[in-house]
């Protein structure tokens, strides 16, 4: 577990922009974070095999703490941390106006405040892109995961030309040290090209390299077609994703069509790659065709 306190730390940067605030304060919650939020939920369901009882649950970025209200709301132990100490007052606020005990905290990704094996499920929506070290930040989220446990990652797209970090077209695609020259004009002199966020996007990411990180790290991951529940689906939606699952280059195509990365991975319940059948037992249920 981590002593620092972001607070503390020179390096962090815990303020919040004015603009940054109001704009956060207003478009968080609505109904469409909300419904984002439940489909997250229940794609963690599904690959955890529907587990009964209370699971401790980790938000990192948890931002004004709209997931972890849904997640306590369920009856989950939830914490959420982030570097922004306006927003963990925010979250605070509204956790106690709807009657529900979360615990937050201001902490760096990089240094979270939780022991080793803690939590059974971490949740990082639209973190890693605005992580400067981004590799210390995932071994983080492993290392606080409990084997068997399940890591929900969604983040930037550098495949797709449609983004929503930077009010720029096409933003995915510039080359890297036109990036460089953008993130310097948000930080400075330009801030409304991202948001007046104190952390702008600085890393673009594929699902494929996502997955060969954490792979190193022993994680079986999935993306977005592997996680999609087809019940209730059209024939043609079926069909098509079907189709994505079993073609590569149709599913690489269909990466290039989606603004964000996402991936889930599966701790391993035993740490020797070995035992193939507790392992494919710890990861849940396999996507059904």
């Amino acid at each position: 577990m981590s002593s620092k306190s972001a607070r503390d730390d020179p390096d962090w940067d815990t303020s919040c922009q004015d603009g940054f605030y109001r704009h956060y304060e207003q478009q968080s919650g609505g109904e469409a974070d909300w419904h984002r939020f439940q489909m997250i939920h229940a794609a963690l369901w599904r690959a955890l095999g529907q587990p009964a009882g209370s699971l401790r649950v980790g938000d990192i970025g948890c931002g004004a703490g709209t997931q972890c209200r849904l997640w306590a709301g369920m009856g989950h132990r939830v914490q959420g941390v982030d570097i922004n100490e306006a927003l963990i007052g925010l979250a605070r606020q509204r956790a106690q106006q709807a009657g529900l005990e979360i615990q937050f905290a201001v902490a760096s990704a990089t240094a979270l405040p939780w022991d080793d094996g803690a939590m059974d499920v971490c949740v990082a929506p639209e973190l890693l892109e605005h992580v400067t070290d981004w590799t210390t930040c995932l071994s983080e989220m492993v290392r606080v995961l409990r084997p068997g446990g399940a890591l929900f990652i969604s983040t930037s797209n550098k495949l797709c030309p449609s983004q929503e970090e930077f009010s720029l077209p096409l933003y995915s695609w510039y080359p890297a040290w036109l990036k460089h020259h953008c993130e310097h004009l948000a930080r400075t002199t330009h801030p409304q090209l991202a948001a007046y966020a104190t952390y702008p996007a600085v890393n673009w990411f594929t699902y494929y390299g996502l997955r060969q990180h954490l792979g190193q790290q022993g994680l079986h991951c999935m993306d977005r077609f592997d996680m999609m529940d087809l019940a209730g689906r059209g024939r043609m939606a079926v069909a098509l994703v079907r189709a994505i699952r079993r073609m590569p280059p149709l599913r690489w195509l269909a990466h290039v069509a989606t603004p964000y990365t996402v991936l889930l991975g599966i701790k391993p319940a035993v740490a020797s790659g070995s035992a193939r059948g507790a392992s494919q037992s710890a990861m849940g249920p396999r996507p059904t065709a």
